[in-house]
């Protein structure tokens, strides 16, 4: 197992050869790897080559190291999808073989924050939808969804069947959404959405904040999606210009 050397810095090394003992099986998801002494005798590398290693996996999200506990293998995202892509939740699980379902929680017409105002360009006393739902794949919750829709578009008691809103806006409201503006902000445990994600502990969200746009380029749909982490990855293709 000891690395074979080459021109190229160890610890680069190291990192291709653990990525390919995990990919093999070696060290299955969510496994803990050796300790540092017992990985870096057999690998044949300083523990400080090593380290430098594990920190570079561990920001790849290859990894993940717990205090006083050790260091596991992450599990891989079930779905992917290009952030320039403007997929639904419902369509990611769909293509990943697994069969997407909803969780409905609540559904609520408020008054417009100063925030909604600015959003939708409404006035104050017109209302806004609020929807909360989870997200399933094959039963297990996988995103936490807040939805706000104003109300002139889309009535309080719609049908909450259907899978998608992009789908419901357009079918129900013949609003069809083309492109949207997205934030994303990479987030901790939560003290309300993580323990309805069923997550541990150390998994991370990842909350995309997107504002969707209509034909009309008129703004239509707010939402705030909190992704498992360790079940979703997002990707972007940048282009030199």
């Amino acid at each position: 197992m000891t690395i074979k050397s080459d021109n190229r810095h160890l610890y680069l090394q190291v990192i291709d050869r653990l990525k390919q003992d995990i990919e093999v099986g070696t060290y299955k998801e969510k496994e803990k790897l050796p300790s540092e002494f017992d990985l870096a005798k057999q690998l044949g590398v300083s523990r400080a080559t090593l380290r430098e290693a594990l920190r570079i996996l561990e920001e790849e999200n290859v990894i993940i190291r717990r205090h006083g506990v050790g260091t596991f293998v992450n599990a891989k995202p079930m779905f992917t999808s290009g952030i320039e892509q403007l997929n639904t939740v419902t369509d990611m699980i769909s293509n990943a073989g697994m069969k997407p379902g909803t969780i409905f929680l609540s559904s609520a017409a408020i008054g417009p924050t100063e925030e909604d105002i600015r959003r939708f360009s409404c006035s104050s006393d017109e209302e806004i939808i609020v929807i909360e739902r989870v997200r399933t794949a094959n039963g297990e919750p996988v995103v936490y969804c807040i939805d706000k829709i104003p109300g002139k578009i889309l009535e309080e008691k719609f049908s909450h069947e259907q899978e998608s809103l992009l789908s419901i806006l357009e079918n129900k409201a013949n609003r069809k959404i083309t492109y949207a503006f997205t934030q994303i902000v990479p987030l901790g445990y939560h003290e309300k959405i993580s323990p309805i994600l069923e997550c541990d502990p150390e998994t991370a969200l990842l909350v995309l904040k997107q504002l969707h746009f209509d034909e009309a380029d008129e703004p239509i749909l707010y939402s705030v999606n909190y992704f498992r982490a360790d079940k979703f990855s997002f990707h972007v293709l940048r282009k030199r210009v």
